[in-house]
């Protein structure tokens, strides 16, 4: 570059600082306002939580009435009318929604993904993805009207004995919807393995499923489990589609039990519903639970993602 050429670099660059400013100091306070608004979260699910258990309390200062660590994450009542905060069957019904719905969307967000990537055409694939990912915008309480009316009443006809509300409807329906997460992230990481490992596995003489299940699955294992821990994030913190079509009645049912999906049963977010429209008095013992139960969400999400990124590391560190 000459001398000529330098010296106009340095005057575009002068007459452009206080553009360059601006723009890095917008998004500068992007990033900064996305961390304080995920540190005041924690701190009011912290400070809050730490009022209804008896020994943060006790150690805060707060007077009334409080809950035991043992007694909230090992008791099997829920009961706030007559004081009784076992969390388990809370958990125990996000289990249930969890499992059914990595059931349901699991394989067939895979396979679509799949689809989508190795058979389907260029042309097909820019019509078929939106028309998938529109169900992603589909307001939830839509499918828990969906779950009530139409899922419901088709499984009554094949099990008579599912009540009205039931946790089986509840997982089909987020099931249904996290089928386009797992399918839209899955078949980025599959579009993006290297067209050379799919060329090697065909002049081996592979065939298009077995370089599809064979090459590109694993190659792209790491999208693909991310895709997973995102979906089931999304299960876990589901509130409007569960709250209707699961109930509100807390019951302690066996996740890994089938005929306990024919019951009704309340999620956290479900539980965390009742209570904020139920009759609470702020500060009282039921509304600081609200914030128990949302920092042990919050605690299990993040332990989710954790692990997420882990797996996703290591296998990306394999395979590229």
């Amino acid at each position: 570059m000459s001398t000529d050429d330098l010296a106009n670099e340095l005057t575009r660059r002068t007459e452009n600082a206080p553009q360059e400013l601006l723009t890095r100091a917008f998004f500068f306070f992007c990033a900064v306002l996305s961390i304080v608004t995920t540190v005041a979260i924690i701190v009011l699910l912290t400070t809050e939580a730490a009022k209804f258990f008896s020994l943060t309390a006790s150690l805060l200062g707060v007077e009334g009435q409080t809950v035991s660590l043992v007694d909230f994450f090992t008791g099997t009542t829920w009961q706030t009318s007559t004081g009784e905060y076992g969390v388990l069957p809370l958990v125990a019904g996000t289990l249930m929604v969890v499992i059914g719905s990595a059931i349901i969307a699991l394989p067939l967000g895979v396979g679509t993904a799949i689809y989508l990537s190795e058979y389907a055409s260029p042309r097909l694939r820019s019509k078929l993805k939106p028309a998938l990912e529109i169900l992603a915008g589909i307001p939830t309480v839509v499918y828990g009207f969906f779950a009530l009316i139409y899922i419901t009443p088709a499984l009554g006809t094949v099990l008579p004995d599912i009540a009205f509300f039931n946790m089986a409807s509840a997982a089909i329906v987020v099931g249904i919807m996290i089928i386009p997460m797992v399918a839209s992230i899955s078949e980025d990481a599959m579009s993006a393995v290297p067209d050379e490992l799919r060329e090697a596995g065909y002049g081996l003489g592979a065939t298009k499923f077995d370089v599809s299940a064979g090459v590109v699955v694993p190659a792209a294992a790491s999208g693909i489990f991310s895709s997973f821990i995102l979906a089931l994030s999304r299960a876990i913190g589901e509130t409007m589609a569960v709250t209707i079509a699961a109930g509100s009645q807390a019951r302690f049912l066996n996740p890994i039990d089938p005929t306990a999906y024919l019951e009704g049963a309340m999620p956290m977010t479900a539980a965390m519903i009742q209570l904020l429209t139920g009759d609470i008095t702020g500060g009282g013992l039921a509304y600081r639970s609200l914030f128990a139960i949302g920092l042990t969400l919050f605690a299990i999400t993040l332990l989710m993602n954790v692990i997420s990124d882990l797996v996703a590391a290591r296998y990306r560190e394999e395979y590229e």
